[in-house]
């Protein structure tokens, strides 16, 4: 009995990055969220002389030059079939990761990355920029089950004094590949009219490490042990990921979930949208992708080379700024891995929001003086700087920790398949619209973004809770009084209301 006791103090369960858990973070964030971020950056700087070969293309067909409104929609859907792409990918991730597990869904996805990286590879050769349209669609159906797949993976992977660092790592990679294909995309590189169809083609190569090197690694040990009944492999996963032998007391809390859980069974998205129990978790995640996604920081990655333009930064400057933005992407998201077990979530979401809501309103100001005020220009670059900071600490990474550790085992494929749908149908919106909204709009594009930015601070503000250091169990008995429900066990065991005392009782519920 004192034994479980100790376990039910959150400060007394500690676990350590081992060697196993490191590189099963690594490779499924490399093979994986790189190619995210990596496709949503890769066609901005070798935009001209991809949109010269649509161009070229279209005469050689049709004997007649591709008029401007053509060209403009063909190439925003180039831009937009990606994020449409993930949209399709993430109503795939609920059944997959039940039928495959998260370790067999990354394995199998590799598929969505290594053909549509051979297509783009010789769209030139074919002639054809239907191709790229078509494989921009594919590779993002890769995205959209990466990006959620990931973060469930490495939550479910990680003990809960880690979960927010490691559930960081996607991000890092994303924001990683993003900066390598703003360096790849330097005129003297990749990014110029003979090496752009290799540098599409490079995405493949991510997915075929982590198809040779990720099976070595093991699968979720809650998803064994809850939902495969396989508490032996559970078990010898577990002891790989911590180093140890001894790794009785998160069995015993997976247990305990698990039997939880027998009430509900497991959740599709219909039910869970019907589970009063989960309607706040919902609401927030919901809330969170929209902001994380809404306030425009595709806008930026898909076309910073045609915003620094705007801008008025010199043309052959603007290749070097974009990357120098990527490296800050990079660096502030390494230093949210490092502060966010310590901040907790909520702080990092807030200060981020806060931030890229006062960078859009500046900049929106910068660009409409810049014609009169000729330091403008820079004052526009640390705008976009200061957004790419805001957003690398808390709205572009948190969400998905945060998803991951809302909902529980029965819930969360379900929930990431929702919260997933709903980021990747606001990206495809960003990336159709911002070129109209910015020919339409001009220079209050980004007071729009603004105003996003600032409806979310004030949801997180009054809404969403902080997780860190809690287990997936008292993350639900923290939220059980806010829905207005009470928390059954299962096997006859009394309801369970979110209170001081409630804490204690789940320590008596767990001696058995």
């Amino acid at each position: 009995m004192a034994e479980t006791k100790e376990w039910a103090k959150p400060a007394e369960t500690t676990g350590r990055l081992t060697g196993v858990l490191a590189l099963a973070t690594l490779i499924s964030a490399f093979g994986s969220s790189f190619q995210y971020g990596y496709n949503v950056a890769v066609i901005n700087s070798p935009a001209p002389f991809m949109q010269h070969f649509y161009n070229m293309t279209f005469l050689e067909r049709y004997t007649t030059p591709m008029g401007e409104n053509l060209l403009t929609f063909l190439w925003s859907l180039s831009v937009s079939m990606y994020p449409l792409g993930g949209f399709f990918g993430s109503l795939l991730v609920a059944p997959l990761v039940n039928k495959l597990g998260r370790k067999g869904t990354l394995l199998f996805n590799n598929i969505f990355s290594i053909i549509p990286a051979l297509m783009m590879g010789v769209s030139e050769l074919a002639k054809s920029y239907e191709i790229i349209i078509l494989a921009r669609f594919i590779v993002g159906i890769c995205a959209g089950l990466s990006s959620n797949v990931v973060p469930m993976y490495l939550g479910e992977l990680s003990p809960k004094n880690l979960r927010g660092a490691i559930g960081i790592i996607p991000q890092l990679f994303i924001t990683i590949g993003i900066l390598s294909a703003q360096v790849l995309g330097i005129r003297n590189i990749l990014g110029n009219s003979t090496g752009w169809t290799l540098m599409l083609g490079i995405t493949g190569i991510p997915a075929l490490v982590e198809l040779f090197l990720l099976p070595f690694f093991p699968e979720s040990p809650r998803y064994t042990l809850i939902q495969r009944g396989d508490e032996k492999t559970a078990r010898k996963a577990l002891q790989s990921l911590r180093g140890r032998e001894d790794v009785s007391e998160e069995l015993e809390e997976m247990r305990l979930e698990e039997q939880s859980e027998r009430v509900e069974g497991r959740l599709s998205v219909l039910s869970l949208l019907s589970q009063r129990s989960l309607r706040w978790q919902l609401v927030s995640v919901i809330v969170m992708n929209m902001g994380q996604q809404l306030s425009g920081v595709n806008a930026i990655y898909y076309y910073a080379d045609s915003i620094y333009a705007t801008a008025g930064v010199v043309e052959n400057d603007i290749q070097y700024v974009t990357v120098g933005t990527g490296a800050v992407n990079v660096f502030m998201t390494i230093a949210a891995v490092f502060v966010v077990e310590a901040s907790g979530r909520r702080l990092l979401l807030l200060s981020g929001f806060g931030i890229c809501c006062g960078a859009c309103a500046l900049l929106t100001a910068a660009l409409i003086f810049q014609e009169s005020v000729t330091w403008m220009p820079y004052v526009s670059i640390t705008c976009v700087i200061l957004y790419i900071t805001g957003h690398a600490i808390g709205p572009s990474p948190i969400p998905y920790v945060v998803t991951t550790e809302m909902f529980r085992q029965s819930a969360r494929p379900a929930a990431f398949m929702m919260a997933g749908s709903v980021h990747w149908l606001s990206n495809f919106t960003v990336g159709l619209l911002f070129p109209f909204m910015e020919r339409g709009l001009g220079s209050l594009s980004f007071i729009l973004f603004s105003f996003i930015c600032l409806a979310t601070f004030v949801y997180i503000w009054l809404a969403v809770p902080e997780t860190k250091s809690k287990t997936f169990l008292e993350i639900c008995q923290m939220f059980a009084e806010r829905n207005g429900v009470e928390i059954e066990l299962g096997d006859g065991d009394e309801p369970l209301k979110k209170s001081k005392e409630n804490l204690q009782e789940m320590e008596k519920v767990t001696s058995f």
